[in-house]
């Protein structure tokens, strides 16, 4: 699948989703995405909460997620990142970090030092633009995930999730037909959701039996989108979509 592949800049397809940018603006993403990989092992943190905050970080492959544990041991999911995602813009603001971010897969990333993105910004007015619309994103995806928690049902919760989860894959080129990688397990997308592990399998077994999806090991398959949508009253709006084939049409046979 094209998920496991990394020779693409996602980080210039990323900017780009947001503004048109120029060839000397590419050649520095370029220089960043070939920087040096840093790697992580499924489930080791990246940054724990109370850590300095250190550098900016690129997510070239796997997926991670920042999270907030209680004293009891207790996690939420926050949000999820894919290849292509830039951790914590404002890293460099906090004294130290207020969250956690964990890797879900095998992770590889790049870091920018406070110089390195500071002259990046600078050179390329471009790059910051795109930087502060994807910020401004982020914002309203965390906006949706509180309605998702406070309003929708456990399906339409998890079926809105899944509808977002698609649509960003698909704008970053990460969806092939309408299958995408999903190596999130179902005791993280309770902690996600906040749901139980077991409420989880039921509601993943009733989109299943409607036909709407399709999981196998770590690939999800989405059969219908519309229909999917329909169940979660997905609007894509929130995202903030440039490009009109960004949002996928899903159908195939349940087999």
């Amino acid at each position: 699948m094209r998920g496991s592949d990394t020779s693409e800049n996602l980080l210039v397809r990323k900017m780009e989703s947001f503004v048109r940018v120029s060839g000397d603006d590419i050649a520095a993403l370029d220089k960043i995405w070939n920087g040096t990989r840093h790697s992580v092992a499924p489930q080791g943190d990246i940054v724990r909460e109370g850590d300095p905050p250190g550098v900016i970080r690129v997510l070239m492959k796997g997926w991670a997620c920042r999270y907030k544990l209680l004293g009891d041991g207790r996690r939420q999911i926050i949000s999820f990142f894919l290849p292509g995602d830039i951790f914590d813009l404002n890293m460099f603001v906090l004294k130290k970090m207020d969250h956690s971010i964990r890797a879900l897969s095998p992770v590889q990333y790049v870091s920018l030092s406070h110089i390195e993105f500071e002259r990046l910004t600078i050179g390329h007015p471009r790059i910051l633009q795109a930087l502060w619309w994807e910020t401004l994103v982020n914002a309203a995806i965390q906006r949706e995930w509180t309605v998702n928690l406070g309003q929708r049902s456990a399906l339409e919760r998890l079926a809105h999730l899944l509808c977002e989860l698609h649509v960003r894959l698909k704008v970053m080129g990460l969806v092939e037909g309408n299958t995408c990688e999903f190596p999130i397990t179902q005791i993280e997308l309770a902690d996600t959701l906040g749901l139980t592990a077991v409420h989880v399998s039921r509601k993943l077994k009733e989109l299943r039996s409607r036909c709407l999806i399709r999981l196998n090991g770590n690939q999800l398959q989405i059969l219908d989108f519309d229909g999917l949508c329909q169940i979660a009253m997905f609007d894509a709006n929130y995202l903030h979509l440039d490009r009109e084939e960004a949002i996928p049409e899903a159908k195939a046979d349940c087999g």
